[in-house]
C-alpha cells in the first residue's frame, strides 16, 4: 500500500519568559469571546498575566476550573458553557487533562483551541489527540483530531516555578521520540497521523534527543533555582514542541508500549515519562543497539534523574514483569512497529537484561 508522507503541527508556537503578557497580541485574530478551561494550579499561575494582556480590550473572558479529569461528562459541561455564552475560542490552561478537555470541547463545537501548558511533563500540548475517560475515571478512548491546536503558548517563567519532577518526567517522554521514530522509519510503519515519515520529522526527532543531551542537566538546575536560562528554554522546546511534533509525525514503538504495559498493573504511580525513559532502554536492548549508544542513553538518564532499573519505577516482582510484557505486546500496540515482531517472551527477556545492565551501571557509579 502506498503511504503518503505528511507533516502536521500547531499553526503557531510561542515560547518565552512572561509570554502570557503577550497572549492577546499573539492570539487576537482567533476571536473575541474566550473560555479558559483551567486546572486549579493553572488558574493561579496564569490568570493575572492573562488579564494583564487583555487590559483595555473589550474581549469577553470566562475562566472555568475543570473537574480534574478529561471525562465525557466534564467535556459535555464545557460544551454547554460554550453554547450558552457564545464562546468563540477555547483555551486549555494546565496539565494534560485540562489540555485534553479543551481540545475535545473545541473539536466538538467547531472552534479554535489554544493550549497553555503550565508543566512540561509530556508532549501533549502540540499533539492532535486527547485521552478521554469515563465519568468514573476509567479509560474510555483516544480521540484523534483532523488537525493540531491552532496555537500553543508556553510561559517559561511558569515552567521554571513548577515542580522540577515534571520537567524531568517530560525529558523522559521526549527521550523516546527519536528512537521510536527511527524504529518506525526502518519498517515504514505509520506515524500517529497515519502517514509516512518525512525527513523533516526525523530531523526534529534527532534535534529533540540532541537538545536533551546537551542541555538537560543545566535545565534541571535552572528549574531547581526557579530561573529561566537558555538551557531551560531549550529543554522546554524539546519537551513540548520537538517531542510533540516529532512523535505525532514520527510514530511510536517499544518505549510507549512498555508504559502501556505498566498501566495494566493497576494503581501504579510512576510518572509516564519515567516509564517511557526506561522503555527506551528496553527498546535499545531489543534492537541490539551498539554499547556506546546504550551507555549514552543510560548516562543521560542518570545525569537528569530518570530511571535505569525496574526498582526505580516500583517494579519489584517477576509476576509484574510478566504482566507488563504480555500487555505491551497486545494486538494494536506500537511495539509491533519494530523490524522483527516482538513476543511477550522476547520483551520479558529484554526487560530483565535492561534491568541487569542498569544495576551494573549504578554499581559502577557507586
Amino acid at each position: 500500500m502506498l503511504r503518503l508522507r505528511m507533516m502536521r503541527a500547531p499553526q503557531k508556537y510561542v515560547q518565552g519568559k512572561d509570554s502570557l503578557l503577550q497572549f492577546y497580541e499573539e492570539m487576537k485574530e482567533l476571536g473575541k469571546k474566550w473560555l479558559f478551561i483551567c486546572s486549579n494550579s493553572g488558574f493561579k499561575a496564569c490568570h493575572d498575566k492573562l488579564e494583564k494582556s487583555f487590559e483595555g480590550k473589550e474581549d469577553e473572558r470566562q475562566y472555568e476550573i475543570f473537574g480534574g479529569v478529561s471525562s465525557i461528562g466534564e467535556i459535555e459541561r464545557m460544551r454547554k458553557l460554550v453554547r450558552d455564552n457564545s464562546i468563540e475560542v477555547v483555551v486549555g490552561v494546565g496539565g494534560g487533562s485540562a489540555i485534553d478537555t479543551a481540545k475535545a470541547t473545541a473539536y466538538y463545537e467547531g472552534l479554535p483551541v489554544v493550549i497553555i501548558p503550565t508543566v512540561v511533563a509530556t508532549d501533549a500540548p502540540c499533539t492532535g489527540l486527547s485521552v478521554i475517560y469515563n465519568d468514573d475515571k476509567t479509560f474510555n478512548s483516544y480521540l484523534f483530531y483532523p488537525k493540531n491546536p491552532e496555537a500553543v503558548i508556553v510561559d517559561s517563567d511558569v515552567i521554571a516555578h513548577a515542580p522540577v519532577s515534571f520537567l524531568v518526567s517530560g525529558m523522559g517522554d521526549a527521550l523516546g521520540t527519536f528512537f521510536e521514530a527511527r524504529a518506525c522509519e526502518r519498517t515504514d510503519a505509520p506515524s500517529l497521523e497515519n502517514g509516512g515519515i518525512t525527513k523533516s520529522a526525523m530531523a526534529l526527532c534527532r534535534l529533540c534527543y540532541d537538545t536533551l543531551r546537551e542541555y538537560g542537566a543545566a535545565a534541571k538546575k535552572a528549574c531547581e533555582l526557579n530561573v529561566v536560562t537558555p538551557a531551560l528554554e531549550a529543554v522546554i522546546e524539546a519537551n513540548v514542541y520537538l517531542s510533540g511534533v516529532g512523535a505525532d509525525n514520527g510514530g511510536l514503538a517499544v518505549a510507549h508500549s512498555f508504559y502501556n504495559g505498566i498501566t495494566a498493573l493497576g494503581g501504579h504511580s510512576a510518572p509516564h515519562g519515567d516509564c517511557v525513559a526506561l522503555g527506551t532502554l528496553v527498546q535499545l536492548v531489543l534492537e541490539r543497539a551498539p554499547k556506546k549508544e546504550f551507555r549514552e542513553v543510560q548516562d543521560f538518564c542518570m545525569e537528569v534523574g530518570l530511571p535505569i532499573t525496574l526498582s526505580q519505577i516500583g517494579i519489584t516482582t517477576d509476576e509484574q514483569i510478566r504482566v507488563i510484557a504480555e500487555h505491551a505486546c497486545a494486538e494494536g500496540e506500537s511495539i509491533h512497529n519494530m523490524v522483527s515482531d516482538v513476543t511477550p517472551d522476547q520483551l520479558y527477556a529484554a526487560i530483565l537484561a535492561c534491568d541487569a545492565l542498569g544495576k551494573e551501571r549504578l554499581e559502577e557509579k557507586a
